[in-house]
């Protein structure tokens, strides 16, 4: 008998969920049941809560299946009690799975009122997003191990897991007027204060700041343009100017050109040195002098360039982010739209709208203007007449239009050969500036002044300056390069003048 004790199997250890396999993730089965109790006991609480939580804030698996009868009733504005909750999971044949309809019948007798739902729900929600975080730590980690994967692949994919998890959860709530009215009043003092009266972040061109008072925070700004208008010319000029003359911190992101060819086009821009000498490196002893003179002020300047190719949406959200935490950078400029990637796109067109919605999401939550350039379809070219592009030319998608605050084209008449405009005027150098879409003012037409020896836009008056006497402090040499080249004049008369000199050169006729 004894030795049949001993040959008896023993009893198996009882499992403890939370010390065998580590801690449960946060939940509380008593505060679901609770807020589900509170839906079918009031009919219009639901309204207060559908957008706090989804059916997959829930833990429990049937709580999930409740809720997702009661969202679909609130969403369907049908009444929310026991008796309809039971005949929506009948329909989604859903009933027997979550213990029936006494099940449900008990949810109401625990709770008496529907007060505090509001907090309730918020706790549920919080719980999620714990839960959600804990996933996400787990598969960062499980990729961290994995040695075949990049570093930068790495980082990117954490920063968009996590960023998803705050997107899709942490809702904004509505604020009172009275908070909005306080914001709208300290934007009005900035611009009165402002000796421009900008409110915005002004782009040192005057006309276009008039109209538009800068780039205004929260705004998606398009600039598009066929090949060749000079697209990244126009960016990397508003972007020196808003930096050398304004002190204005910002930044760049180029998918088309790396960050070195970008700072040789802004040396070019400050030096009139031809970009052949630059890149032959046949420069004299005075060029070095205006080089390291005249970039003084560039080198000093807050810009910040970012080359990385086929960047994600993802990725730029999170470099904005440390750009704007660390810098301060007040503008962001996109070179250009077409070249950014996402995931789970179906077609082309959907990618776009998708690179789109992502790049206005970033100006709002990180309340910046976003300049992102864009390219125009070929329709363009084969327009007769002037063939001033237009918002139907903007390419591959109309959501870049929906989306978009500000959409600007840039037209030059003498890229197609027209060197003179309706009224008899030279549009030689002209570029117009078309604002063709501004959902906060008026559209409108500026036009600017384009140097292609220099790749750069400065205002269209710029040249009448050229007629008034330079002082001491003035650059007289830029000038008098800057002039020599629209003119064509020889070199010898411009190299010979004496700054001091009463000689007026006439002005030309732009």
């Amino acid at each position: 008998m004894a030795k049949q004790e001993t040959n008896r199997t023993k009893p198996k250890k009882q499992v403890n969920s939370e010390t065998d396999f580590g801690k449960m993730p946060p939940h509380s089965v008593d505060l679901e049941e609770t807020v589900l109790g509170q839906l079918m006991l009031e009919d219009d609480v639901v309204v207060s809560i559908i957008d706090t939580i989804l059916p997959q804030s829930f833990y429990v698996r049937k709580h999930q299946l409740i809720y997702e009868a009661i969202f679909k009733l609130g969403k369907d504005q049908a009444p929310v009690n026991i008796q309809t909750v039971v005949e929506q999971l009948k329909k989604n044949d859903t009933l027997e799975e979550v213990g029936g309809a006494f099940f449900i019948a008990q949810l109401t007798q625990k709770i008496s009122s529907a007060a505090h739902i509001d907090h309730h729900a918020k706790l549920i929600a919080e719980k999620f997003i714990q839960r959600e975080l804990i996933r996400v730590a787990s598969e960062i980690q499980e990729k961290a191990f994995d040695a075949t994967l990049d570093v930068s692949e790495l980082i990117d994919f954490s920063e968009s897991e996590v960023f998803k998890v705050g997107e899709g959860n942490v809702k904004k709530a509505a604020a009172p007027i009275s908070q909005l009215m306080d914001k709208a009043f300290d934007l009005i003092h900035k611009a009165q204060e402002n000796e421009n009266s900008y409110s915005g972040e002004p782009t040192g061109f005057t006309d276009l700041d008039k109209i538009t008072s800068g780039w205004q925070s929260n705004n998606m700004i398009v600039l598009a343009a066929r090949p060749a208008m000079g697209k990244t010319a126009l960016v990397l000029s508003m972007l020196r100017n808003m930096a050398v003359d304004y002190n204005l911190p910002v930044a760049m992101f180029s998918l088309e050109m790396n960050s070195v060819q970008l700072v040789n086009r802004l040396i070019v821009s400050e030096t009139a040195i031809t970009h052949d000498k630059l890149k032959n490196g046949k420069l004299s002893e005075s060029d070095w002098t205006n080089i390291y003179e005249k970039t003084q002020k560039l080198s000093n300047a807050p810009i910040y360039l970012d080359d990385t190719p086929a960047l994600s949406v993802f990725e730029f959200r999170a470099k904005c982010r440390r750009l704007v935490d660390k810098y301060g950078v007040r503008c962001v400029f996109i070179d250009y739209l077409q070249l950014m990637t996402t995931q789970s796109a179906s077609s082309r067109e959907q990618e776009v709208s998708l690179i789109s919605r992502q790049i206005k999401a970033v100006a709002m939550e990180l309340e910046i203007p976003v300049i992102a350039l864009s390219q125009l379809n070929r329709s363009v070219e084969t327009r007769t007449g002037n063939k001033r592009p237009q918002l139907s030319d903007l390419r591959e998608s109309g959501a870049i239009e929906q989306d978009a605050d500000l959409v600007l084209f840039i037209h030059r008449p003498e890229y197609y050969g027209i060197t003179v405009d309706e009224e008899g005027n030279s549009t030689v150098g002209l570029a117009e500036v078309i604002i063709a879409k501004n959902r906060h003012g008026a559209t409108s037409t500026v036009n600017l002044e384009f140097i292609p020896e220099q790749t750069k836009f400065t205002d269209r008056n710029f040249f009448n300056q050229l007629e008034d006497l330079p002082d001491e402090n003035s650059d007289f040499e830029y000038k008098t390069q800057v002039f020599k080249s629209k003119m064509n004049a020889n070199d010898n008369v411009f190299e010979n003048m004496d700054p001091n000199s009463s000689f007026k050169p006439d002005k030309p006729d732009f």
